[in-house]
């Protein structure tokens, strides 16, 4: 098996989508003159079966080129596995996890980043057993999370629309919250679980997070009137918002949640569904990234 398995998914970002493969043999040669395979994903889940395929054909870095939602899958592929690493090409609308990791945004640079990659392990996060690499959540994020995967196009532009027109009608939902030995009884507008410091496009939601400490960064806003609303923005811009006193944090492992009412609940910008009940956790390590 080759080195090294880029995992191309095709439908991600907003540029021109024929441009990598004519990059990766520029930088990398073609696959007949090196040492690569390029797998284009088919639909959803896709890349999740290619990593798995690459990791047990003995490929040393599978690269997944796209979005966090690419990441994501490419990382539930690879999760625990001992000799194989997860490198990215980023080139979906946020790539959050790319910018934690200092990832190059532009294609050229990150395909020669990935020439001589440096090894390393970070944390993953779960909620209700689905991996996050980079954020999890509850509330308005996942309403926006869902609206923005039918709005029928992307982009920050797209965004930002959806994100204001949701934001007019979103209410909070009254949440149990147990975490470190601690039971909280609040309204939950945004309940975030950080993993890394954003969720793309430099929007920190938790600008302290770290990939290796064992911990997720969990973010509370209970309610979002227009001026913390303003708060939160600039904090989040400037990656200021745990100094703003827009929202309220604290550091877990493991944490429950039971809402009165469904919820959406996103991973990694991809909306995962609505229900009432919730653990957020931790796996230690669990992934080796090459970057």
């Amino acid at each position: 098996m080759p080195r090294t398995c880029f995992i191309f998914n095709p439908m991600a970002g907003t540029g021109r989508r024929a441009e990598f493969p004519v990059l990766l043999a520029r930088y990398f040669g073609t696959e007949s003159q090196s040492d690569y395979v390029l797998r284009p994903t088919e639909g959803p889940g896709h890349a999740t079966e290619l990593a798995r395929e690459a990791a047990r054909a003995g490929c040393r870095v599978v690269v997944a080129v796209g979005g966090d939602g690419t990441v994501n899958e490419v990382g539930q592929g690879l999760l625990h596995q001992e000799n194989t690493a997860m490198g990215i090409v980023p080139r979906g609308s946020g790539n959050g996890l790319a910018r934690h990791l200092k990832v190059p945004l532009n294609l050229g640079r990150a395909l020669r980043r990935l020439r001589e990659p440096v090894f390393s392990r970070m944390d993953v996060g779960r909620v209700n057993g689905r991996p996050f690499f980079c954020t999890a959540g509850l509330g308005f994020d996942a309403r926006v999370s869902q609206q923005f995967a039918q709005a029928g196009s992307r982009g920050l532009s797209t965004y930002m629309r959806v994100t204001l027109s949701e934001y007019q009608t979103f209410k909070s939902v009254p949440v149990v919250v147990e975490t470190n030995g601690v039971t909280l009884e609040t309204n939950c507008y945004v309940l975030a679980f950080a993993n890394a410091s954003q969720y793309g496009n430099n929007a920190y939601i938790a600008p302290d997070a770290n990939l290796r400490d064992g911990l997720l960064d969990m973010c509370l806003m209970d309610a979002l009137p227009p001026w913390r609303a303003m708060q939160v923005v600039l904090g989040m811009a400037l990656g200021t918002l745990p100094r703003t006193g827009g929202a309220a944090y604290s550091r877990t492992s493991h944490t429950t949640v039971r809402a009165a009412a469904p919820i959406g609940c996103h991973v990694d910008g991809d909306y995962l569904g609505h229900g009432t009940e919730f653990t957020f956790d931790l796996l230690p390590l669990a992934l080796e990234v090459a970057v």
